[in-house]
């Protein structure tokens, strides 16, 4: 490995753990203390007398004393010391996992650890794999022949400095005593087995995306970034606070109240197809299915978001609104959720359809929503976008939750509904039967053909409610004729 005595500065790259390594580390400290921390003893290598080795019993149990935890907690923790390479194993080099047994392992040098400013780089890589291979000769793992001959490729133009070096690197290690230089190159293994993994191997030091920031770098901050922390923390201070047993509360209604409408927590009837593999229940709460379940009737009484939700739902409150003559507001809506969701080439065709039909001074389905709204909604309307509607769209979300949804739910429209909503018996199958039900499994409804179904559905409701051309119907009568 090349030492390296200044470290300039390299734009440190962005270690997202860096905080929790620098705890490991402090960790790492106390358990090398000579008077609290693990006491190595001597051990045979092959021929070769290692000094300071410990076992993975007596690291876990000592963590298992340090940290009073269970003894699959202090293995885990052991196994990410590894993991980060601030203790490697002896015998089983690639095995980056803690055992609890008499597997030797040592202390990786501080030198070592992930923590320093500077990063592995290929070409120090080089020059071990080169090291390596002259120690071998030749004799080098598959991986890392592998590696060795990509980086052949790849750093041609210095091969012949990286060659040299690693020749100047094994003439000086000849020089040490054995125990010295089998230390060394256990050390140097064990940081490449980190930071160059094998395939198949515990991978712990993967970033992802490298930034180009200096993570301990002090940030110089402007004085407009100080008067914006100013106003967001002034808001924060008077944002209304909840307290966590109201909070609780909330949590505890919101899951009594769809606890027996999740198919996971509570039987669902006629059974679950997860389990039974009998898609009943699916058929029975398609997305506009004639008649629903008492427990899909029951659902859309949760919320008006709920009952929107729900396609069967909507048309069972837009028959309501029929009824009352005040359609347009779930009509606007819904024509704002077609352009919020629909394609970028035909957003300035709907804008002016909904303008002409909902907005437009004297239109046949004007919506009454407040001035202010209706002038920039209308403003907005000159260079449409997906999101022009949102401000009206609220608008009127909130007026029918506030007034229509309720009226909606003491109706005679949804109380017939809950009268006429199916109530399937629950079916009980023995587990042969399960076991023959997962044999004779039947292919369910593609996602595709339901959407071709609802948008075929969908142009026959805007064929029928289109106005008659009664000239063209009477030319085509006489034509039959």
């Amino acid at each position: 490995m090349t030492i390296r005595t200044l470290r300039p500065n390299r734009g440190q790259h962005y270690r997202p753990r860096i905080h929790c390594l620098k705890k490991l580390e402090a960790f790492m400290v106390q358990m090398q203390d000579p008077k609290s921390g693990l006491e190595g003893t001597e051990q045979k290598l092959n021929v070769t007398t290692i000094p300071n080795v410990i076992t993975g019993k007596d690291i876990i149990a000592w963590l298992l004393n340090k940290l009073k935890v269970t003894q699959e907690e202090a293995q885990a923790f052991g196994t990410m010391l590894v993991a980060y390479g601030y203790v490697y194993p002896l015998q089983n080099h690639r095995k980056l996992l803690m055992c609890n047994d008499d597997s030797l392992y040592r202390f990786q040098t501080p030198y070592f650890w992930p923590t320093q400013k500077w990063v592995a780089e290929d070409c120090d890589y080089a020059i071990y794999l080169a090291k390596r291979n002259i120690r071998k000769k030749g004799m080098l793992e598959p991986y890392e022949q592998e590696h060795y001959n990509h980086l052949h490729q790849w750093l041609n133009h210095k091969w012949d400095f990286i060659v040299m070096q690693a020749t100047e690197q094994y003439k000086a290690g000849k020089e040490r005593q054995k125990p010295d230089r089998v230390v060394f190159d256990c050390q140097e293994r064990a940081y490449w087995i980190v930071n160059r993994p094998p395939v198949s191997t515990r991978v712990a030091m993967e970033y992802g995306v490298d930034h180009l920031i200096d993570a301990n770098a002090v940030e110089k901050i402007s004085f407009d970034q100080y008067r914006r922390m100013n106003i967001f923390y002034q808001q924060a201070i008077m944002r209304s606070k909840v307290k966590s047993s109201v909070s609780l509360g909330a949590l505890v209604k919101y899951v009594t109240t769809y606890k027996n409408h999740d198919p996971f927590l509570a039987p669902c009837v006629p059974s679950n197809p997860w389990i039974t593999d009998i898609d009943t229940y699916w058929t029975l709460n398609t997305r506009r299915v004639e008649v629903p379940t008492k427990m899909r009737v029951e659902r859309w009484s949760f919320s008006f978001f709920e009952l929107l939700s729900d396609l069967r739902g909507r048309d069972d409150f837009k028959s309501f609104l029929k009824k009352e003559f005040s359609g347009e507001n779930l009509a606007f809506w819904e024509a704002a959720e077609e352009m919020k969701w629909g394609a970028a080439s035909t957003m300035s065709t709907k804008a002016a359809a909904i303008f002409k039909t909902f907005l437009a001074p004297g239109a046949p389905r004007w919506i009454n929503i407040d001035g202010r709204t209706m002038g920039l909604t209308v403003k907005g309307l000159d260079h449409p976008h997906r999101y022009v509607l949102d401000g009206a769209q609220t608008h009127v979300f909130l007026l029918m939750k506030k007034d229509t949804f309720f009226r909606y739910l003491k109706s005679p429209v949804y109380k017939e509904m809950q009268k006429k909503a199916l109530n399937p018996e629950p079916q009980n199958f023995s587990e042969s039967q399960l076991e023959q039900n997962a044999r004779s499994r039947s292919l369910g409804v593609h996602p595709i053909i339901l959407w071709q179904q609802e948008e075929e559905e969908r142009a026959k409701a805007a064929i029928a409610s289109a106005p008659v051309d009664v000239k063209a119907m009477m030319s085509k009568i006489d034509r039959n004729k």
